[in-house]
């Protein structure tokens, strides 16, 4: 069994308990099943975004929405794939109208998330908006001070980004989501390489 095997096993096993919503003030309005996350579970390059949409609820799938296709070409640009990388939210169900999930939410799918981590194993974690960095961080940051800036949380280098939602909302801040996204491909073949 492969490494990445392995670390697919223990998600799967991770999330079980997950799945019937124990402990998840947003469980009981959850459609559907709670969205853990895809890709691959030994990627080098994590994203974590704010809570699955619509799309994603109905899927079961993270970033399958509008925001996910527009996540799918930038990747796409710097020759990299869903399946190259792993992909989730700091909360598995859909808040109600998409608001922001509350604190509450948040600290219901907190070790959730931290877990997720320490089995994958990222060098590199790109939060995808201010509440993704928020949930992950349990710190208030204003997105547009702090993207794009790497720093560490603990020992994986940090990176944060505008959420794809808010380029389809202001497409003229599209460049830089793309240099943060290249950014983090970067730093996670650097890690890589000097992993091996």
């Amino acid at each position: 069994m492969t490494q990445k095997e392995q670390k697919q096993k223990l998600l799967e096993k991770l999330y079980v308990p997950y799945k019937k919503h124990k402990d998840c003030p947003l469980g009981p309005l959850c459609k559907s099943t709670a969205v853990f996350g895809e890709g691959n579970a030994n990627a080098k390059l994590m994203f974590i975004g704010e809570a699955p949409g619509a799309k994603e609820e109905e899927l079961g799938r993270p970033f399958v929405g509008r925001s996910g296709k527009l996540l799918d070409k930038i990747l796409a640009a710097y020759d990299t794939n869903r399946e190259d990388v792993y992909i989730t939210n700091i909360v598995k169900c859909r808040p109600p109208k998409n608001r922001t999930p509350t604190k509450k939410e948040i600290n219901a799918c907190k070790d959730l998330l931290h877990n997720q981590i320490k089995i994958i194993k990222p060098k590199v974690m790109c939060t995808l908006g201010a509440s993704a960095l928020e949930g992950l961080t349990g710190k208030p940051v204003k997105i547009t001070k702090v993207r794009g800036i790497p720093t560490k949380h603990k020992d994986v280098i940090l990176l944060p980004a505008y959420h794809p939602a808010y380029i389809l909302r202001n497409p003229k801040q599209l460049e830089f989501l793309m240099a943060d996204i290249r950014e983090a491909i970067e730093l996670s073949k650097k890690q890589q390489l000097k992993h091996n």
